[in-house]
């Protein structure tokens, strides 16, 4: 069954967030996440706590992996 719990809790979070594109900017991901801090939105990444890619000075974030990191908290 716990299986089915975190299907569940998946569904759920890719419902709240289907109006994001799949790749999200640090700015959609703090709205994702609460109207979280910036400088908690930018250690998260460089830590690489919620998985990116860092091209030059932009951060390209996979929704996936934000549901991912809220699946883990």
């Amino acid at each position: 069954m716990k299986g089915e719990s975190g299907l569940f809790t998946r569904l759920i979070e890719m419902m709240m967030f289907k109006n994001y594109p799949d790749v999200v900017s640090v700015s959609q991901m703090r709205k994702m996440l609460g109207g979280m801090g910036r400088n908690t939105a930018y250690k998260l990444l460089s830590e690489q706590t919620i998985k990116s890619k860092k091209i030059g000075r932009i951060y390209f974030i996979p929704k996936t992996n934000i549901i991912k990191f809220l699946e883990n908290k």
